[in-house]
C-alpha cells in the first residue's frame, strides 16, 4: 500500500513469499525451470501481467523513496532482490537442507530466513522515522 510503512509493508512482502518457498516448493522449481528455459510458455504473462504488476509495485516503492522513507535505488531491483532472495529456498531447497544439516521435516530455516532478509531488507534500504 503506497500510504503504508516501508518497514511493514516490505516486511510483510518478504513474510509471504518465504512463506511461498517454504508451502508451494514444487511451484517455485516449475516457474524457475520456465523462465531458466527461456520463458516461451509464459512470456506473453511477463510482458504484459507481470510487467504491469511490478511497474505498479515500484511506483509505490518510489513513492516511498521520494518521501525520504527508503535510500534511492531503482525499485524494481528491490523486487528482484526479494524475489531471488526468498525464492532460492525453495528452489534450492536441498542444497540448503545439506549445508544446514535439516532434516526434510524440519522447516525450522523459514523463520532464520525471514529474520536475517528483513534485517538485510529493512535494516539499510527503509529508514525508520
Amino acid at each position: 500500500q503506497a500510504d503504508g510503512d516501508p518497514h511493514e509493508e516490505l516486511g510483510t512482502y518478504i513474510q509471504r513469499k518465504l512463506e511461498m518457498s517454504k508451502n508451494l516448493p514444487r511451484e517455485s522449481r516449475l516457474f524457475a525451470n520456465e523462465v531458466l528455459r527461456g520463458a516461451h510458455h509464459i512470456e506473453p504473462l511477463l510482458k504484459e501481467d507481470l510487467y504491469d504488476l511490478v511497474n505498479e509495485k515500484a511506483a509505490i516503492i518510489q513513492t516511498w523513496i521520494n518521501a525520504g522513507k527508503m535510500a534511492p535505488c531503482d525499485p524494481r531491483h528491490v523486487i528482484f532482490a526479494i524475489w531471488s532472495t526468498t525464492q532460492h529456498y525453495a528452489d534450492f531447497d536441498a542444497q540448503i537442507r545439506s549445508l544446514l544439516r535439516r532434516d526434510d521435516d524440519d522447516q525450522s530455516h523459514f523463520a532464520d530466513a525471514e529474520q536475517f532478509l528483513k534485517t538485510l531488507f529493512l535494516g539499510q534500504l527503509v529508514k525508520r522515522s
